[in-house]
């Protein structure tokens, strides 16, 4: 039956009510059924005005139907553009695979009509309706031809559905083997010889969680489930896959009229589903590959007598296929980076957005102390979630170490919140915590860097004045305590700390020493880390932490004292120059810039400085000759700072798109999509830089600083033209460069002196025609 006005009306009061509740930034609603098409275009225009009607003020509505295609036609477009509904279409491969199940009554073939349908959301009228594909598993298609069909119609993404089954109904083929995973890899190698080039959710579902980051789909990773049916009585139920376990089960109780969706969140059978690694069997608990499956469909895991404390039906496949994908993607250590551009890790993004006030005062290359808060909060969930990944890895017998320093940052999390906070704002947290995801065991077991974890957790019982005793690892002859220094404690491969306030006792084998910071004469063996001021705004500057190594250039030795003072000499320049000229960034930098990591010089004449993805909140520095030049330095890294945080929670180039190449006017070599996103955002604040100098710089500096004005704001417009016309970019990434391109189309508006102009003119074609002699060579 139709869904009822009322029902409607009901379901987007209680989804609003929802959404202001849990202060949602976005909410996905998806019409499905049985077919929703039969009930006709004027009936769904009602419905989709409804929901945008009671929804929208509350937050964004992401509004969707998943159909078979049949009915879709011309007058049904134009509602569903004017609705603003995506439309999911269900096709399973060619004209033979989709045949085997997909029969009218009378025995004829519905191809026709639904390729029909594809190509009526692919004309350019209403490809912006076109959400994708989604395939049911047949083994007994061809997985080369299945795939290919579907890729040939384009989709904005592919779904591969495995078959509904549980261990009472066994799926199709069932027996010996793995042939769901078998079948699978034979797409996934497809699929790598074709680039990428359409988005396989599944294949990027098991990269994104293998990285530590969410799933695309349910049916994978650890997640909490956000789904609930709303049926049309106003019955509030849990994901329709359940019903596949026995009659009743997706059943809460609740509905719409008479209890909120905070209720029906609330019923233990949905909670069950929420609980992560915790929720999941003992055989899946153990599995190494359990962050990636998260025991695959709730669905799939019933068995009569243990209800769903089992791992799913398809397990064998799931590991089989992970395994494999896993294989192909996880990656080395970043490369060094030779041109300030930072070492990116491809963290994938977190669940969690920006208010769209910060989402677009940062795409537009600023954002305030307030945006930049948002980003802090959003790192320190990706940081929790990575400790976590480790956790679920930990061995009693073999990882005391990695347990003591959970066990005590559990504590402090309970007593002493702050300090907590603090350890997991660290920058080079996330870098350590990478690491030894990168360099688990072929089991997922730890590696010995993990041990790290009892020093960070050591450092925060410092910081908090919090009485403790841990052993801690020795490397390098040092015992490294993260945001406050290293003790030189020679050979010992492990030593024991004894905290008490502000001090603590450190024993080896061989000696013991007395640390008290606050101590005018500290142990001579104590290295603390040293901070630079400026006003009231400080940074630490990092020559001690074992995992800063990460910038892509190599990081300075200790420092001593007279190179501290350089530093501090130069540092106070560059702040007083920031908050005086370019108070736009200095918000911002003030707000998220805790770190400044020394590097090695480069060569002569040549500045060095640097970020990394996985390291929120540092810069890599090489000590310039003056503060202006340093002040850039810090205005240029900081805007890798910002977007890489932005990357980690939205997907702003299409992923299928990586082999893609193209000319960033600031390289000697052509750039994937994100190097060049990278580029234009952090070259955005670079002429902005130079923009306000040319109005302060007298005589010779004020030429100088016109030329590279107009040098900075032509390639880097140049730049955003490139990456906006190769289709690369999501929905998302098309908005950054919209606030970007509006950030300086009134820049290139602003006169110039026409030498500037010229020198910077013949600068950009020089570049430009000895990058197109190497592309040919």
């Amino acid at each position: 039956m139709a869904i009822p006005s009322a029902t409607v009306a009901k379901a987007g009061e209680r989804i609003a009510e929802h959404a202001r509740e849990h202060a949602l930034a976005r909410v996905r609603v998806i019409l499905h059924g049985g077919e929703p098409l039969l009930v006709g275009a004027t009936r769904l225009a009602e419905i989709a005005g409804q929901l945008r009607r009671a929804i929208t003020p509350a937050c964004e509505l992401d509004l969707r139907i998943h159909t078979n295609g049949v009915q879709l036609d011309p007058e049904l477009c134009e509602v569903f553009l004017a609705a603003g509904v995506k439309v999911g279409v269900s096709l399973d491969g060619d004209r033979v695979g989709n045949d085997r199940h997909r029969l009218y009554r009378d025995g004829r073939s519905s191809y026709d009509q639904v390729i029909r349908a594809v190509d009526l959301l692919r004309t350019p009228r209403y490809r912006e309706l076109y959400a994708g594909l989604l395939c049911t598993i047949d083994v007994a298609n061809d997985p080369v031809a299945t795939y290919d069909a579907l890729a040939a119609l384009d989709p904005p993404a592919i779904d591969f559905l495995l078959p509904h089954a549980t261990w009472d109904t066994p799926p199709p083929a069932a027996g010996p083997g793995t042939p769901y995973a078998d079948w699978l890899i034979a797409v996934y190698e497809r699929w790598r010889a074709d680039g990428g080039r359409v988005p396989v959710r599944m294949f990027e579902s098991i990269a994104r969680t293998s990285r530590g980051a969410s799933s695309l789909t349910e049916s994978l990773g650890l997640e909490a489930s956000d789904v609930a049916v709303i049926e049309t009585d106003g019955t509030i139920e849990q994901a329709d896959s359940i019903k596949v376990a026995y009659d009743g089960a997706p059943a809460t109780g609740f509905d719409l009229f008479g209890a909120a969706l905070s209720e029906a969140a609330a019923h233990p059978a949905i909670r069950a589903r929420q609980l992560g690694v915790a929720g999941l069997s003992d055989v899946c608990r153990r599995c190494p590959v359990v962050d990636s499956c998260g025991g695959g469909l709730y669905a799939h895991r019933y068995k009569t007598g243990t209800g769903f404390d089992n791992p799913s039906v398809y397990c064998a496949d799931l590991e089989q296929i992970i395994k494999h994908v896993q294989a192909s993607i996880i990656p080395p250590r970043p490369a060094p980076n030779a041109a300030g551009i930072p070492a990116v890790s491809h963290q994938p993004p977190s669940p969690r957005r920006l208010t769209d006030a910060a989402f677009g005062a940062l795409a537009a290359g600023f954002g305030d102390g307030d945006a930049v808060a948002e980003l802090i909060g959003t790192q320190r969930t990706e940081r929790r979630k990575l400790l976590q990944l480790l956790r679920v890895r930990a061995r009693p017998s073999a990882d005391e170490l990695f347990l003591a320093g959970w066990a005590l940052l559990a504590r402090l999390r309970k007593e002493h919140p702050a300090a907590f906070g603090q350890a997991l704002a660290h920058p080079y947290l996330r870098a350590w915590a990478e690491r030894c995801l990168r360099t688990a065991g072929d089991a997922g077991t730890l590696p010995a860097d993990a041990a790290h974890l009892a020093a960070i957790a050591a450092a925060a019982a410092i910081q908090a004045g919090a009485p403790a005793e841990i052993i801690v690892p020795v490397t390098d002859g040092h015992v490294h305590l993260p945001t406050l220094g290293r003790l030189a404690v020679g050979d010992a491969r492990t030593a024991e700390l004894t905290i008490g306030g502000r001090a603590f006792q450190v024993r080896t084998a061989d000696d013991k020493w007395d640390v008290q910071l606050d101590s005018a004469e500290p142990d001579p063996d104590w290295q603390p880390v040293r901070e630079l001021r400026s006003g009231g705004f400080s940074v630490r500057l990092e020559d001690t932490d074992p995992y800063r190594d990460c910038h892509g250039w190599p990081a300075a030795p200790r420092l001593a004292d007279a190179d501290v003072a350089r530093w501090q000499e130069r540092f106070a320049d560059a702040w007083d120059l920031i908050e005086s000229w370019y108070p736009a960034y200095a918000t911002a930098i003030a707000a998220g810039l805790s770190t400044i990591m020394p590097l090695s010089a480069g060569p002569a004449g040549k500045n060095i400085s640097a970020a990394a993805r996985e390291a929120f909140g540092a810069v890599g520095v090489a000590l310039p000759e003056d503060g202006e030049t340093l002040a850039e330095l810090l205005i240029h890294e900081f805007q890798h700072v910002k977007l890489g945080a932005m990357l980690d929670l939205y997907d702003l180039c299409q992923p299928g798109r990586a082999g893609l190449l193209l000319y960033a006017p600031w390289r000697d070599d052509p750039r994937p999509p994100e190097a060049v996103l990278q580029g234009i955002y952090a070259h955005l604040g670079v002429t902005d830089y130079w923009r306000v100098r040319r109005h302060r710089a007298q005589g010779d500096s004020s030429a100088v600083a016109a030329e590279r004005f107009a040098r900075w704001r032509g390639l880097t417009a140049e730049a955003i033209g490139t990456l906006a016309g190769a289709g690369a970019l999501t929905e998302d990434g098309n908005r950054v460069i919209a606030e970007m391109r509006a950030t300086i189309e009134p820049w290139l508006r602003e006169p110039v002196d026409a030498s500037a102009a010229a020198t910077a003119s013949e600068w950009a074609a020089r570049n430009r025609s000895a990058w197109e002699r190497r592309r040919r060579a």
